[in-house]
């Protein structure tokens, strides 16, 4: 509140140095001190209401003498209540003015008056000039506090970024070794069919084949290689009978290693009926030139079924790719607008590895959720550090789940798992620096510190916390209107009140 508000809201009284004397923040002050405070501050009534607004210009610091304050922050777009005392001496404003410029002079909160109330009230640049004139030891321990935590909190977590990045790496390499080995593998296996289909075609060119014949093997070819696409998905005790009634079959008309043969076209989707049409359509030929057309026939079906293969395995590589460029948001601008759903899916595509196949995967999204403002490279960071705890806490087994939702104007994603749940005596510091419930050396207590600031000071919203065992759940709430410039997520401010 400036001098102009302060003028319309309150009036100024006279100040006494024995009753500041009786404040807890003033009461080892010399008579001389408090006759300066005096001196240069005044006593303020403020009638219920506003007293400040967060993100105005912190210009003053006040200490309540008599009523009651409500101090709240924004938080996806609503106030929320943080304190209300009527404690004397709580203090709350410009409190951080001894740093000068070094950091954002604003209130961090607003400030609102419940009842008729009475305060000292300081200008920030008076105050900043007392703290130094008569505390400078204390200024100096105050700043290598401030700065030295947030300077460490910095290293720590560029140090974890570091870390996280291995581990994304190492799993996404992980990931595309796969697909790229099964492709490697494939190739190989089509270079022999291929090879194979060469031999038994000049067996089959001099066999003793009409005209008709082999124009009605070369329509079972294409057929054989049509209906691979578009074979039916079996299940294991299915696929096992049909592969019996093919072997007997084959068998029956000679083919020693029918058993052999048989998987592949039952993999393909064909039947006996369709084996019938190849033996009719062959039943004037030889039967070694019938032996190796059925051959010839199944190498087309190997070969359809291993391009299918090297095709899934090349995709799969390219799906990995693209889900880490849109995970890392390589070559894109760091504030975007986007579907908040394919950030999710690309980090989960980069932990899937550590979620591993004791962890079921479950997605409640509304796909009518407009899409979002924000800083996507951050917000995967957050993404990754939810999941990753959740993944942890499960300890291999259970089920993390990620939900999205729409409220009032806000993207609501929730991400949940099953594990034992947070302790409640520990649920209030869980998005403190440096705090972890992990034991020592597998956490450093930054991953959640990181997430509040990107999700609270960068997009203006909200993170909470929602705990008992067997239901632990994380909800962030993210603005749909375009936030407003703000500092780096690393500037986030401990000035938002204190002495309650």
């Amino acid at each position: 509140m400036n001098s102009n508000e302060t003028a319309d809201r309150g009036s100024h009284l006279a100040c006494d140095p024995a009753e500041l004397r009786s404040l807890f923040l003033f009461e080892k002050l010399t008579d001389e001190q408090l006759n300066l405070l005096c001196a240069d501050g005044r006593i303020e009534i403020v009638e219920p209401g506003l007293v400040f607004r967060e993100g105005d210009p912190a210009t003053c610091f006040y200490v309540m003498i008599e009523g009651e304050v409500q101090l709240t922050k924004l938080s996806g777009g609503a106030e929320i209540e943080t304190a209300r005392t009527d404690y004397r001496g709580a203090y709350a404003g410009a409190w951080t003015a001894y740093l000068g410029d070094k950091v954002d002079q604003v209130y961090t909160g607003s400030m609102y008056v419940t009842r008729r109330s009475r305060f000292f009230v300081l200008d920030a640049g008076t105050f900043a000039r007392m703290m130094h004139d008569w505390f400078p030891m204390a200024v100096h321990l105050l700043e290598g506090a401030f700065f030295g935590n947030r300077n460490s909190a910095e290293r720590i977590a560029q140090r974890e970024r570091l870390l996280a990045l291995g581990s994304l790496s190492a799993g996404l390499t992980h990931e595309l070794n796969n697909p790229a080995a099964a492709a490697v593998r494939a190739t190989s296996g089509l270079r022999d069919r291929i090879t194979g289909m060469r031999h038994k075609l000049a067996m089959i060119a001099q066999g003793k084949f009409d005209t008709a014949s082999l124009e009605a093997l070369v329509r079972l070819q294409e057929d054989a290689a049509a209906q691979v696409a578009k074979a039916p998905e079996l299940t294991t005790l299915e696929a096992s009978e049909r592969e019996d009634i093919l072997s007997e079959w084959l068998e029956d008309h000679g083919i020693d290693d029918g058993w052999n043969l048989a998987p592949n076209f039952v993999q393909a989707g064909f039947d006996v009926d369709w084996l019938e049409r190849v033996s009719a359509t062959l039943e004037d030929c030889p039967e070694q030139v019938f032996h190796g057309a059925i051959r010839w026939l199944n190498y087309t079906i190997e070969t359809e079924l291993l391009m299918n293969e090297i095709a899934d395995s090349t995709t799969r590589i390219s799906t990995l790719i693209g889900a880490a460029r849109q995970y890392s948001q390589m070559d894109r601008a760091p504030f975007q607008v986007v579907d908040i759903h394919e950030l999710l899916d690309s980090t989960l595509v980069m932990l899937s590895r550590k979620i591993g196949d004791g962890i079921t995967v479950v997605k409640e999204y509304d796909r009518t959720l407009p899409e979002v403002p924000c800083y996507a490279a951050e917000l995967n960071q957050v993404w990754t550090n939810l999941i990753d705890n959740a993944v942890y806490a499960m300890n291999g087994e259970g089920t993390l789940t990620i939900g999205t939702r729409h409220e009032n104007d806000c993207a609501v994603i929730e991400i949940g798992d099953t594990g034992p749940g947070v302790p409640a005596d520990v649920r209030s510091r869980i998005f403190e620096p440096f705090f972890t419930t992990k034991p020592v050396g597998e956490g450093t207590g930054l991953g959640l510190d990181i997430s509040f600031r990107i999700v609270v000071n960068k997009h203006h919203g909200d993170i909470q916390l929602d705990s008992e065992p067997g239901n632990t759940r994380f909800t962030v709430w993210l603005p749909l209107s375009r936030p407003e410039e703000t500092p780096d997520p690393g500037d986030r401010s401990e000035a938002d009140a204190g002495g309650q």
